[in-house]
């Protein structure tokens, strides 16, 4: 009888067992890594149309069209001051608004080459770009900031301490409103793309017009801001030193009378618990005044030959705007302390939506067929005594200067005219 002899299977440690795991598992995560990484690719992306930054769906990406942002601190060679003079009367400064729009997008496009370490050469054809993009930005910069600001009524905003601060606001509004576009268009015609994308390498990457709008455009808006509320303090405090007496030229066609009124609760919290409120209610009724500064321009002219007397006007604009505010609640908690601040941000606010209301109505046009019935009334008895046969003509000429002084054409090409037969 043989006898079989069984040898026993050798047992592996415990211990070198999970070693062998850990390893397994972790050679398995690097794997995984290196598949999603080459997948994917650690890029952004952003396109001409101006697009956020997304992850992008290529395998490959051309080298030539991949950027890394490197650190790079903004710099502006801005005066403050000149600034809050430019921003307070764009139309005598037109020419200085042009060029501070020119110099402050144009540091904008060299922070992000800068950042986007493009070399100097690179950095020349974007100022070329630029300079081939600035005629038709600067139009809509103007046009857009003196539509947004109050231009023609002064002393409220100074009074209200907030003239240059809203001049700083409405900069910052436009100048967020186009940056992005300015940066894009700018950019792709410049640099090298992959179907219309550049692609930044880098986690939580973020696009070119990020970096204008927050390493550029919003440490320059906050300088100018901190400019903007000592400039406003101290033309406040001096705005009526002496008594002032001074000459004007005014014809008013129209007033518009209207009603508003504001209801603010204030609360006062501690540790995220209300612990006390205040109603404040307030109304004011506004009187506004249209009509034409004829200081700026005005101007008859007689055509024996066409039989033709020409009354020139400048358009017409608010002359006016009187807000007489008047508090109907008053309800202060008792660990609230209602300052004069509160009033007069709440009745500044008021005097801007009469303003608002005013511009968007149709009063302007009323006041021009006014002025046609004026000047018909006050003209038309000497007009009758030259001749009988002469008509009278009212025009419209906007007088506020142009930011291009080569255009030509006729000066009262896009004016609204009107003829009215003087004869009896």
């Amino acid at each position: 009888m043989s006898e079989h002899h069984h040898e026993a299977p050798r047992k592996i440690p415990a211990s070198k067992f999970a070693q062998t795991a850990k390893i397994l598992i972790y050679v398995t995560a690097l794997i995984l890594a290196g598949i999603i990484y080459f997948k994917f690719g650690n890029v952004g992306s952003f396109s001409e149309d101006g697009g956020g930054l997304g992850t992008s769906s290529y395998t490959n990406v051309p080298q030539e069209v991949q950027i890394k942002y490197v650190p790079a601190d903004f710099q502006a060679n801005l005066d403050e001051e000149m600034a809050m003079a430019i921003l307070a009367n764009p139309y005598r400064y037109n020419r200085e608004f042009n060029d501070l729009i020119y110099e402050f997008n144009l540091s904008l496009l060299n922070h992000v080459a800068t950042r986007m370490n493009l070399p100097d050469s690179t950095k020349i054809l974007i100022r070329e770009e630029y300079e081939r993009q600035h005629p038709y930005l600067r139009k809509l910069y103007f046009d857009d900031f003196v539509h947004l600001k109050d231009t023609a009524d002064n002393i409220a905003p100074v009074w209200y301490e907030n003239a240059a601060t809203n001049a700083v606001e409405v900069l910052n509004e436009v100048a967020s409103k186009y940056t992005c576009t300015m940066i894009n268009q700018v950019l792709i015609s410049i640099l090298k793309t992959h179907e219309g994308s550049l692609y930044v390498k880098g986690n939580k990457v973020n696009t070119p017009c990020g970096v204008a709008l927050t390493e550029g455009l919003q440490p320059l808006i906050k300088r100018l801001e901190e400019t903007a509320a000592i400039n406003d303090f101290s033309r406040s405090k001096g705005l009526i030193e002496q008594k002032v007496e001074r000459a004007i030229a005014e014809l008013a066609t129209m007033e518009v009378r209207d009603k508003k009124a504001i209801n603010r609760q204030l609360q006062t919290k501690v540790w995220g618990l209300e612990v006390s409120s205040s109603d404040v209610e307030i109304s004011a009724i506004s009187i506004t005044k249209i009509g034409f500064k004829l200081d700026k321009y005005f101007n008859i002219e007689v055509n024996s030959k066409r039989k033709v007397v020409t009354v020139t006007l400048p358009n017409p604009e608010i002359l006016s705007s009187d807000v007489y505010p008047r508090v109907d609640r008053l309800d202060i908690g008792w660990m609230r302390e209602v300052g004069s601040i509160d009033f007069n941000r709440n009745i500044d606010l008021l005097r801007k939506e009469f303003r608002k209301d005013v511009l968007a109505s149709d009063a302007m046009e009323k006041s021009k067929s006014r002025a046609y019935e004026l000047m018909e009334t006050m003209l038309t008895p000497v007009i009758s005594s030259l001749n009988k046969r002469y008509v009278l003509r009212v025009k419209f000429k906007d007088v506020s200067p142009q930011l291009d002084t080569n255009i030509e054409g006729d000066p009262f090409e896009n004016e609204q005219t009107e003829t009215i037969n003087a004869s009896n």
